[in-house]
């Protein structure tokens, strides 16, 4: 027999467990979700992608946090709601929050990127209950996920939100288990910042492609804002394109600085970047080899950023 449950979340990202729990024949009586955002620069709003999704499937839809007590549920599941849970909340009401990371691994708002971002190997989702403070209550089931060399943002979040519907419905579907206490050392996973998706070329070009998995990535060419859509790291520039975009060796002179552009690949700290799918400022995504062949780079000429210029 299904529970009776209270849901609040808000991003896409909250949208298949919430589905996968009502298709499990549970009883969301009530979704709390964060107030519609102003679109543009107008008036108009756009519900956040959870109060869509509730609106479709017939649940009643808040936005004060209260509300989840008084529609008396027996249980609330939280998935990236976005705020912390008020402590008279917590005390009327159980919940369950399912996390994105292998707790104490990544505690906080972005646990996936920050995984990209170190480069781990393996991440996970945990279903912990709700206590007071970031992320710290106790586990009650987990699941291990393999990062792939494949994977950007948008894969590894999409299989996590997979795995992680699974996991939370299972767990439900019985009598909740004694939870088990965090073991290990906390990491914090902040939001990312603007600056930190710069590609500073400074740096090794292993880490400048773990910013582009984020999707956001951006250099400037010229003046103008670049983004870096899908790149991969190499060793070595010996065999690149030629700066117009044709066939050739493409080797930089010795001691090229970081950022200068060679055919498709990108100098920096250690080994190089090449390019695969760039957008420029006011442009749709293209090929960087069709960018090339418009931009018509210099021989030397470089990419920068902020204090490589």
């Amino acid at each position: 027999m299904g529970r009776r449950l209270a849901y609040l979340g808000t991003p896409e990202l909250a949208v298949p467990p919430l589905e996968a729990l009502v298709a499990a024949g549970h009883d969301v009586v009530m979704v709390v979700t964060r107030p519609d955002r102003r679109r543009g620069r107008g008036a108009a709003t756009s519900p956040s992608p959870v109060r869509a999704a509730a609106e479709r499937l017939g649940i009643p839809v808040a936005h004060d946090l209260d509300a989840a007590v008084d529609a008396r549920p027996e249980l609330g599941v939280v998935v990236a709601y976005g705020r912390i849970i008020p402590e008279h909340v917590l005390a009327a009401v159980p919940m369950v929050n399912l996390h994105f990371s292998l707790l104490p691994r990544w505690r906080g708002a972005a646990p996936v990127e920050r995984a990209l971002l170190a480069g781990d190997r393996e991440t996970g989702v945990c279903v912990m209950e709700v206590a007071a403070g970031l992320d710290t209550g106790d586990v009650y089931a987990s699941r291990r996920v393999a990062v792939d060399d494949a994977d950007d943002l948008a894969s590894l979040r999409d299989r996590l939100v997979h795995v992680g519907a699974q996991l939370l419905v299972e767990t439900l579907a019985a009598p909740l288990p004694e939870p088990v206490p965090q073991a290990g050392d906390a990491t914090y996973a902040e939001k990312v910042r603007p600056e930190e998706l710069e590609l500073r070329w400074d740096r090794p070009a292993g880490e400048l492609a773990r910013v582009v998995k984020l999707g956001r990535a951006w250099t400037t060419w010229r003046g103008r804002r670049l983004r870096v859509l899908a790149a991969a790291p190499v060793p070595a520039l010996t065999g690149a394109a030629a700066p117009d975009g044709r066939a050739g060796d493409g080797s930089p002179p010795p001691g090229a600085p970081p950022g200068t552009l060679v055919g498709d690949t990108v100098v920096t700290a250690g080994g190089a970047l090449r390019l695969a799918t760039v957008q420029p400022e006011g442009k749709a995504p293209m090929a960087a080899g069709t960018w090339l062949r418009g931009a018509r780079p210099a021989p030397g000429e470089r990419l920068s950023a902020d204090g490589l210029a």
